[in-house]
């Protein structure tokens, strides 16, 4: 049901991060490459909104990162004409491990990975006066497909209004490279870890939820305009709920006239 990104939709994305930047006072942007299609789309809407001498691309790879995604990172990064800076992550991660508990669990060893990578960004952005440019999209984020204050640490998000299918259609359009486009979406977090296999869905039928329970359709009617086991719809809108508080600021409780979060408008 998503409807796939409008013919324009490009350069309202490539506004946004110029007017941004600009708003910032910022010197120029961040953006961590990890050798999927989230990132690289980001990576260029960046170049054609501020050039590619104000785009800093970070590689943080760990001890779990394939070695083709080094390569398409690399490639990329000749092809939009961005400075690269490779940082591997593992000493980081391995000094977290030796100190906190419970580390051999996956989930944790993840979560600490992701908040990693948000330092790194973050300590780079901070140096030379950038902005974090955040590479989550519209299905992670109604998913809660993210670490808080890791990978959903950012300044901005400029394709989290797309949802992931949309995400594919706008690469192929605005030329980004095949192996990156074609390849199973991964964070990269284990051996064999998939985007999919962990949230227990396809992105095609995925999106088709997601666009059914934005436009406010039962789950039943999402379920049989588009074929896809109610079990599965349910499994998404309980997803969808549980994550909520990741997609918001802490809620602050209201005592005085105006409230941030509630009635403070900025």
């Amino acid at each position: 049901m998503p409807q796939g990104p409008k013919h324009d939709v490009e350069m309202v994305l490539v506004e946004f991060i110029r007017q941004k930047v600009e708003e910032s006072g910022a010197e120029g942007v961040v953006v961590g490459l990890s050798g999927g299609v989230d990132s690289a789309l980001v990576a260029k809407l960046c170049v054609m909104a501020i050039g590619p001498e104000k785009v800093k691309n970070l590689f943080l790879p760990s001890t779990t990162t394939p070695e083709q995604d080094r390569r398409d990172v690399r490639e990329l990064s000749t092809l939009l004409g961005t400075e690269l800076v490779e940082i591997e992550i593992s000493p980081m991660v391995e000094a977290f491990r030796s100190a906190l508990p419970e580390m051999g669990r996956r989930e944790l060893l993840g979560n600490v990975m992701a908040r990693v990578r948000m330092i790194v960004l973050y300590h780079y952005a901070r140096m030379e006066n950038r902005l974090v440019m955040g590479t989550g999209n519209k299905s992670e984020l109604l998913m809660g497909y993210f670490t808080k204050f890791g990978d959903g640490g950012c300044d901005h998000l400029p394709i989290g209004d797309l949802y992931k299918t949309e995400v594919w259609e706008l690469a192929r359009k605005l030329g980004l490279p095949s192996s990156i486009i074609e390849k199973e979406p991964s964070a990269g977090l284990w051996p064999g870890q998939t985007d999919e296999g962990e949230m227990g869905v396809r992105y095609e039928h995925l999106d088709r939820i997601l666009a059914g329970i934005e436009r406010g359709l039962p789950l039943e009617e999402i379920s049989r305009r588009t074929g896809i086991d109610m079990t599965v719809v349910e499994m998404v809108w309980k997803k969808h709920l549980a994550s909520v508080h990741k997609r918001k600021m802490p809620i602050i409780p209201k005592v005085g006239l105006r409230t941030i979060g509630i009635d403070w408008r900025e």
